[in-house]
């Protein structure tokens, strides 16, 4: 890991208009993030986001976008990403109805395919973000995630993996990250913590700031390594208190492991 970045969904409270959003990407360039990933670019234009970011002296490495616009309107979401100058254009997951739903998973392999396929016409890739119900067991024996891996082309398509997401499934981060070695563009760096109350949403744990949290980072880090890692990116979904501040600290601890 020779530089890191941050999924800006991790500081999306921060960005109001093109104006918040230059003096967070700034903010985050000092902290010592050099790249970034979407989650959507509202409330700026794709030009104006990358434009943004790239004054901040930020790379956009991927994104997680609109996966309707991708399999529909394909021009479109190349247009979208080209602004950006990111050559990963990825979402942040499918989300069933019924996650049991064997044949809806079946079908969702089938359209990312597609995309993927477009994607590669134009040297890009599409990327897939789990979260945790992936890893539930279904009548077919296997998982969402299984599928995934069995069914998205391992060429045009790679897995955005979420370490929190992967534990909190149930799933051994590093033999994920080990199983799905020269699969994985973007890791997301994401520690979990053990709360003492009980939470109605999240269970007793939650989301925390990398080496605040329970997981082996530096044991992660070396699977990530073996595995071709690309790109590691830090995300918070939610944050204790100021988001920002919570970046910092994430972005502290990374800097003294690489050290």
């Amino acid at each position: 890991m020779k530089e890191f970045g941050v999924q800006i969904y991790s500081v999306r409270d921060k960005i109001t208009d093109g104006k918040s959003a230059l003096t967070v990407f700034k903010a985050l360039r000092e902290m010592g993030y050099t790249q970034v990933q979407t989650a959507g670019v509202l409330p700026v234009s794709y030009e104006e986001y990358g434009r943004l970011a790239a004054e901040a002296g930020l790379e956009i490495v991927g994104t997680h976008d609109n996966f309707a616009i991708m399999c529909d309107e394909f021009e479109q979401a190349l247009a979208n990403h080209k602004a950006l100058n990111t050559k990963i254009m990825g979402i942040g997951g499918y989300h069933p109805k019924q996650v049991d739903d064997i044949a809806g998973w079946e079908e969702f392999i089938e359209k990312a395919n597609k995309v993927a396929a477009n994607c590669a016409k134009h040297g890009m890739k599409f990327t897939y973000h789990n979260h945790s119900h992936e890893f539930i067991k279904l009548a077919n024996g296997k998982t969402p995630m299984d599928m995934l891996v069995e069914g998205l082309d391992p060429v045009n398509t790679s897995f955005v993996l979420d370490t929190y997401w992967v534990q909190h499934g149930g799933g051994d981060v590093r033999y994920w990250i080990e199983k799905l070695q020269g699969r994985i563009d973007i890791l997301h760096l994401k520690d979990m913590q053990r709360m003492p109350e009980f939470r109605e949403t999240y269970g007793y744990h939650f989301f925390a700031e990398i080496g605040s949290g329970n997981m082996n980072w530096p044991l992660i880090l070396e699977s990530a390594k073996k595995a071709g890692v690309k790109y590691y990116i830090v995300e918070q979904d939610l944050c204790p208190g100021d988001s920002l501040e919570s970046v910092k600290k994430s972005a502290e601890y990374l800097k003294m492991l690489m050290e």
